[in-house]
């Protein structure tokens, strides 16, 4: 599973008032701990300021700054603002991820063209299935989302393995079929192209539920089933990264379940291994 650290994002409270405050140290230190669960695996570090745009370039390269500076883990800009996102990927310091475009306005067309020159062709871009209608509501909708995307991928030359499509998870607490229709997603483009990253916010499952943690592991179970290798989730939950680490192994994709022991082992996943006297 490649590792999308969510922690660092201003809509989250208490990254906020440390935004706002400019605390550096909560900064540095979420960063640090993210990057300890990420380990040797692919992974990045989401930054995210989550404030108002006439102050997000520079709250956000004042973020970029602080978190480069305490770890190597890649960077994933993460801003609903393309415009600033091009602005921001002078300043980073090696290939990271572009978080991210869809099918909404010319996104794709400002994004795309800098991936595709010398300079970015190590970058990776997350896509999210929705358009200038909104978020389809239906698999084959999304989908058609999806193929106008790959369209605008094979003109600029973004191969498959380059991207990290967002089927676009929603609340569980509001859906007919359960994640019947993403499930769907996720399967038909895995099938169509096997090296391309699907990836998804996991805590998006299970808002206005109680006992949310249960959801979203649950949800991780069948999405890496159906073909996920990519998600956004807080890597300091040990029980989900646990759970992601013992689904894998399970579906045969962990040779000898070397990576669940070795997670295990360095405590990534376990709160002690140590068995008392």
């Amino acid at each position: 599973m490649i590792i999308i650290a969510e922690k660092i994002n201003g809509s989250i409270p208490s990254v906020a008032k440390a935004i706002e405050a400019r605390d550096e140290a909560f900064l540095k230190d979420l960063a640090i701990r993210q990057s300890e669960q990420i380990g040797e695996n692919p992974g990045f570090i989401d930054v995210c300021s989550s404030v108002a745009p006439e102050v997000e370039f520079e709250t956000m390269r004042w973020m970029l700054d602080l978190v480069q500076g305490v770890t190597d883990v890649p960077i994933s800009v993460d801003s609903p603002n393309a415009e600033c996102l091009v602005e921001l990927l002078p300043y980073v310091k090696k290939p990271g991820l572009v978080n991210s475009v869809s099918g909404e306005g010319n996104k794709i067309d400002l994004i795309f063209p800098i991936l595709a020159k010398p300079e970015y062709k190590k970058w990776e871009v997350m896509a999210l299935l929705s358009d200038d209608t909104g978020i389809p509501k239906t698999a084959g909708d999304r989908l058609r989302v999806f193929d106008k995307i790959m369209e605008k991928a094979k003109e600029y030359g973004i191969a498959p393995n380059r991207i990290h499509i967002d089927p676009l998870v929603e609340m569980l607490c509001t859906s007919e079929d359960g994640i019947a229709m993403v499930e769907e997603v996720m399967a038909k483009i895995r099938e169509q192209y096997p090296s391309i990253h699907i990836s998804g916010a996991v805590s998006n499952i299970s808002f206005n539920l109680p006992a949310r943690k249960l959801v979203n592991m649950g949800f991780v179970c069948l999405a890496i089933k159906a073909g996920m290798d990519s998600a956004v989730f807080d890597p300091l939950d040990k029980q989900l990264l646990g759970v992601i680490y013992a689904t894998e192994a399970l579906l045969g994709m962990d040779d000898f379940c070397m990576e669940y022991i070795s997670a295990f082992r360095d405590e990534r996943i376990a709160a002690t291994n140590k068995k008392k006297a």
